[in-house]
């Protein structure tokens, strides 16, 4: 009887043998083959559903001008799909969300002209260092908070978010936050800060962070943060390290993944150049002029040619994100900020403001508003 096939007892019919069986036959019971075999077909597997994923939400976002075309390239919608855990609907309501979000904040539109009054104090800065895996820093420092207007200091972060992801080299998707707690006393505490600045990085960027260390804070920050854990997912949550100078321990966090030569004093490395406005000043303005580029055809040639943005407006897109969901599909959050929640699409995509009256018969909401309502929370 040939190697290849095998006899049945039942009927004499010689069925053609496995792959398997004929691994089998090689090493009937070596633990490596059995482990090596069973790796790359589960790897498989995964590969393949996440592609099959990312193809079924592009086909229900649909047809999409140039700019958001950009945005939602493979990597992006699967970073969507990975926050609301592979769930198609979710993930597709997230996106849409998104989306409309984009159209109407247009935080990659924000220069530097109209923040760099935010930035004087250093509050958050993109580091001229990068991490060992070569990921974009941002640095914050709550105790040098220089405004009182949170639509600025939201605004100013989404800046920094945009120009952080300009930044990022090619095989990288997500950031590392340090966050400096030197001169940090209880005037600095903000719910509502800190929840509208979750809101904006879980609903819009999702699993863009992929540390943030919090350096030296205080033992009356705890409380706090315990607070503040409720507007997070575990999964961001989780992300969040703890360092204190004194214990090496945790400073071995900082350590494994800095070069120390490059990192900053004030985090326990030997730079001692601090935060210089004028500088960092001319360091964005030239990102600045780099980021039109990055938001084309140019930039991305595996992007599908699309209407040009300049002539979509919001009710000609088919962002409606209530029929993407059931009801048993909703978790708590926020809506992202410039959507209100009584916003629609109707089944004609034309946007319906409070239930009745069109845009043009009603004054749009505000893009820049930061009163939120619940809807979905999502993974930084």
């Amino acid at each position: 009887m040939s190697e290849g096939v095998k006899r049945s007892s039942s009927n004499g019919f010689e069925k053609p043998l496995t792959t398997e069986h004929q691994q089998e036959k090689v090493c009937p019971s070596h633990p490596l083959v059995t482990f090596v075999t069973s790796y790359w077909r589960e790897t498989f597997k995964l590969v393949t559903l996440s592609s099959m994923q990312v193809n079924e939400v592009r086909r229900l976002v649909g047809p999409l001008p140039e700019k958001l075309s950009i945005y939602c390239s493979d990597a992006s919608i699967e970073r969507h799909l990975r926050a609301r855990n592979w769930n198609v609907k979710k993930a597709l309501k997230m996106l849409k969300e998104t989306l409309k979000w984009r159209v109407a904040y247009k935080p990659e539109e924000i220069r530097w002209e109209e923040i760099a009054h935010e930035a004087h104090t250093g509050k958050i800065y993109r580091s001229s260092y990068v991490d060992k895996h070569g990921r974009t820093v941002l640095v914050m420092r709550p105790s040098c908070q220089n405004s009182k207007s949170i639509k600025g200091q939201i605004k100013y972060l989404v800046y920094c978010m945009e120009n952080a992801i300009l930044n990022l080299p090619p095989d990288q998707e997500q950031m590392v936050w340090l966050i400096d707690f030197s001169g940090f006393n209880l005037s600095h505490i903000s719910l509502k800060v800190t929840r509208e600045t979750a809101h904006v990085l879980q609903d819009h960027y999702p699993e863009r962070l992929g540390l943030a260390i919090l350096y030296n804070p205080p033992k009356f920050f705890e409380p706090f943060w315990m607070v503040a854990k409720a507007f997070l997912e575990p999964k961001t949550y989780n992300k969040v390290k703890f360092v204190y100078s004194d214990e090496i321990n945790s400073m071995k966090i900082v350590e494994d993944l800095f070069d120390m030569d490059y990192l900053e004093a004030a985090f326990g490395g030997k730079d001692s150049v601090g935060f210089d406005i004028n500088k960092y000043a001319e360091r964005m303005k030239e990102d600045d002029r780099r980021m039109p580029s990055f938001w084309t055809r140019a930039s991305s040639p595996s992007a599908a040619p699309q209407p040009d943005l300049a002539s979509a407006t919001l009710d000609s897109l088919n962002l409606d994100s209530n029929s993407d969901a059931s009801d048993d599909d909703k978790t708590e959050g926020s809506m992202p900020h410039g959507i209100d929640s009584d916003t629609v699409f109707t089944d004609e995509n034309t946007l319906v403001i409070d239930g009745g009256k069109k845009e043009s018969e009603s004054e749009s909401e505000d893009p820049h508003r930061t009163d939120v309502k619940p809807d979905d929370k999502a993974h930084a």
